[in-house]
């Protein structure tokens, strides 16, 4: 069976809270337990830098949130469980990135767009108040994601477009520095959209956020958590009143912990006119049943710092041993960061440090290459060796891009309009020689 490698960050900017258990812990550690998934879990430090300018919060974030995940079952001898700030291959794999990614593009990521918009609404300078952190981050997230070559990195709608990002800067890398017809260096990672991820209810019956300052603490003490739930907004129907779970912030959040006989019996028991004290001490009861010994376990953990720090150093370490040491140094040869004193090439880029040597294979066959550029818009190549062959005008869409390859490799040149250009010295049978020779190795094959 295939392994699937799925990625997920956790910004170390706050407490968890029950909302983040139901909608991020508690489904992220069961898909990690299914057969054929290799799971890495980091936390995002580096990420909490852009908005948060307090040391010991981010200190503390990060301890409390490691302890979470560890105490919710999370086990990192079965998953990959790390420090962003402890993999430095990690900010160097941000700068190669940076050196691919178009401007123009990261103009377009939605928090800088959201920040400069802001800006014009008051009147003020678009960039007023702007870093570089804030404007870079879809960098910095591609290279998280690229570093380990994941599949699948699961996220929110709002987050695609970073995962997009992250794709276009591997194909512009690979484009760049790939060889004609190799394995491409980076993996094209996928967005897996979490459309049923359980938006919990909080105190005053908006999503539960820090922002709203309407959270449960995922390990509030038991007092505290009974005091907070019954703090939670209900209507002023008195007991024996039916009472409706639509709307119902107790019962959303009810139903999130319960099982189906159970969530069945609470909306039976609001038909009946259940009081909300009663209703809320069940809520209470159920919540607790769920988190008490977890929160045993992470009071254990938040007594001894000393041994998260140490499974968090040891994880970078292996990870940094096994994937991203060897990883940047592939990425450094191929970008021409090399030692000087072996197989140095006057004048020779990204194809003269494959050069063929004594008992090489032959040749590779000529290959198309897709990718996209700055503006956005699709292309595709032709080269045999490091020779380029021909260059598509650029197309609006993949599909576009695609579709007009494949009638190429179809039919040949022929005319071939304003939509091909020729390579420097290229002639028409050089391209329809490369392209016999593609259809030849095909036919081969089948």
């Amino acid at each position: 069976m295939a392994t699937t490698r799925v990625l997920t960050g956790i910004t170390t900017s706050g407490t968890p809270h029950l909302g983040n258990y139901v909608g991020a812990i508690r489904p992220a550690l069961a898909a990690s337990r299914a057969p054929g998934v290799e799971s890495f879990y980091f936390l995002a430090d580096y990420h909490a830098l852009i908005k948060v300018q307090d040391p010991a919060r981010v200190q503390r974030s990060t301890l409390e949130i490691a302890a979470a995940w560890l105490a919710c079952g999370l086990d990192p001898e079965q998953v990959r469980f790390y420090r962003q700030s402890d993999i430095p291959e990690t900010t160097e794999l941000t700068w190669l990135l940076a050196c691919v990614a178009g401007k123009g593009l990261l103009n377009r990521a939605h928090a800088y767009k959201a920040a400069t918009d802001r800006n014009e609404a008051a009147g003020e300078d678009p960039d007023a108040g702007v870093t570089a952190g804030l404007y870079m981050y879809p960098v910095l997230m591609a290279a998280d994601i690229l570093l380990f070559n994941a599949h699948k990195v699961p996220v929110g709608r709002d987050q695609v477009q970073h995962i997009e990002m992250a794709r276009d800067f591997a194909q512009r890398f690979n484009h760049l520095y790939g060889a004609p017809g190799g394995e491409p260096f980076f993996v094209l990672p996928e967005a897996a959209i979490e459309e049923q991820v359980a938006t919990l209810p909080g105190l005053d019956g908006r999503k539960m956020s820090k922002s709203y300052d309407n959270v449960i603490p995922l390990f509030a003490p038991r007092e505290q958590l009974r005091r907070l739930i019954l703090s939670i907004v209900t209507d002023s129907r008195a007991p024996g009143e039916p009472k409706e779970t639509e709307g119902s912030a107790l019962f959303e959040i009810y139903r999130a912990f319960a099982g189906a006989e159970e969530t069945a019996a609470m909306r039976q028991a609001y038909a009946d006119g259940i009081g909300w004290g009663e209703a809320k001490q069940k809520l209470f009861e159920r919540i607790d049943a769920e988190i008490a010994p977890m929160r045993e376990r992470y009071e254990a953990l938040m007594a001894h710092p000393e041994r998260i720090e140490a499974q968090l150093r040891d994880g970078a370490r292996r990870l940094r041993e096994s994937h991203a040491g060897p990883f940047l140094h592939r990425l450094r040869e191929a970008v021409g960061l090399r030692d000087l004193s072996t197989g140095a090439t006057a004048g020779g880029g990204a194809g003269a440090a494959r050069g063929s040597h004594a008992g090489a294979p032959k040749a590779a066959l000529p290959a198309f290459k897709q990718y996209r550029e700055a503006d956005g818009r699709f292309h595709f190549k032709l080269v045999d060796g490091d020779r380029l062959l021909l260059v598509s005008r650029g197309f609006d869409s993949p599909k576009d891009a695609g579709a007009r390859l494949a009638a190429l490799r179809r039919d040949g040149l022929g005319d071939a309009g304003a939509d091909l250009v020729l390579g420097e010295g290229v002639g028409a049978a050089d391209v329809e020689a490369a392209l016999g020779a593609l259809r030849e190795a095909e036919a081969a094959k089948a």
